[in-house]
């Protein structure tokens, strides 16, 4: 299953009804299970975000579809990102193409004769 990192802001509704939060963020990780979701972990934050989720979900098409239903309630923003684990990442850059090696262009010397008559003056 792909990994996700979900940034929540509070709609004007959602910090109406923030009290309420708790109860919604476990109704919505249960209808997730049934959808074979795994939340791993949910965190209410400080700062720039207001909530912080951590997913696993079976496939990008029931991710974009999952996070549809969640904005379209109207309580919060969000802000999807993939995240990629220590093996997952591994195989991502054996898939890479190396980079052609460069060589550093040769530096310039300033002119010997130039710099004496500087120094001169």
């Amino acid at each position: 299953m792909a990994t996700y990192v979900i940034l929540y802001k509070f709609t004007p509704d959602g910090a109406k009804n923030i009290r309420d939060s708790i109860k919604r963020a476990g109704r919505i990780r249960q209808q997730n299970a049934r959808a074979g979701f795994t939340v791993k972990e949910t965190f209410w934050t400080q700062g720039s975000y207001d909530m912080v989720a951590i997913v696993d979900a079976p496939s990008e098409e029931a991710m974009m579809g999952a996070m549809m239903n969640v904005v379209s309630a109207g309580n919060v923003t969000s802000v999807t990102m993939r995240a990629f684990d220590a093996v997952e990442m591994s195989r991502v850059l054996a898939k890479t193409m190396p980079l052609p090696d460069h060589e550093e262009p040769p530096k310039k010397a300033a002119p010997a004769k130039k710099a004496a008559k500087a120094n001169k003056k």
